[in-house]
């Protein structure tokens, strides 16, 4: 069995590992969100660490998912994940998902829920969405295509997005401008820029966002440094 970085996985076959991926031709319909879908086609099996990244996978294999942490070990048929998902590892034989790769602008408006409260945890997604998840998943195993599979899986995010109230402009440009800087800049420089207090900024921005600007600075310089 080997191990795979799902978000660094090739497109298109990948005749070594037996992979097949698919991203969306057009792109995706939200800024912040990216998506592909996963085969397994050989079985080789699926060992992944979960990355410090909001991300849902929806399962599609006959078999769920098995994600193990320090603390337990769970089958789910999907799953959500937080900015600090501790040493937790997806696992699992003739995978077959959807996973999406989210910005936390876009998992604040997609996931309806701060990303604050999913902090060090994988979860069910059917937890956090319900019934919703279930229907999602019934019509994205009913797609004919892996193109069908992921355009239906866009317009349900865009649809989600639509209806939920947007983050505060603040909190957004503070973020956009932690990225844009490479995550070198000083949180006083964040605060100033809004023309908030340092103590407004960091109650708001971790509410919001799931991190105080602090680590979230820290975060964007490891994820540019491990890319």
């Amino acid at each position: 069995m080997r191990s795979y970085d799902v978000a660094l996985a090739p497109t298109g076959l990948d005749a070594e590992s037996g992979w097949e991926v698919a991203r969306p031709l057009g792109g995706t319909a939200l800024e912040g969100v990216r998506m592909a879908g996963f085969r397994d086609r050989l079985a080789a099996g699926l060992d992944l660490r979960v990355l410090p990244q909001p991300a849902v996978v929806v399962g599609l294999g006959d078999e769920p998912l098995r994600v193990d942490s320090a603390v337990e070990r769970q089958p789910l048929n999907s799953l959500v994940a937080g900015l600090s998902p501790g040493q937790a590892r997806i696992r699992g034989r003739r995978v077959e998902c959807v996973e999406i790769r989210l910005s936390p602008l876009a998992a604040y408006r997609v996931l309806e829920v701060s990303p604050r409260e999913l902090d060090g945890s994988v979860t069910g997604l059917e937890e956090l969405w319900g019934c919703q998840e279930r229907r999602l998943r019934e019509r994205l195993a009913g797609a004919t295509t892996r193109q069908e599979r992921l355009a239906l899986t866009d317009e349900f995010l865009a649809g989600r997005a639509a209806r939920a109230p947007s983050m505060t402009v603040e909190v957004a440009a503070a973020w956009q401008t932690i990225v844009a800087r490479r995550g070198r800049v000083r949180v006083d420089d964040l605060a100033a820029s809004c023309g908030w207090s340092r103590k407004r900024l960091w109650a708001r921005f971790t509410d919001q966002v799931g991190l105080t600007p602090k680590r979230a600075t820290m975060l964007v310089r490891f994820d540019r440094a491990a890319r």
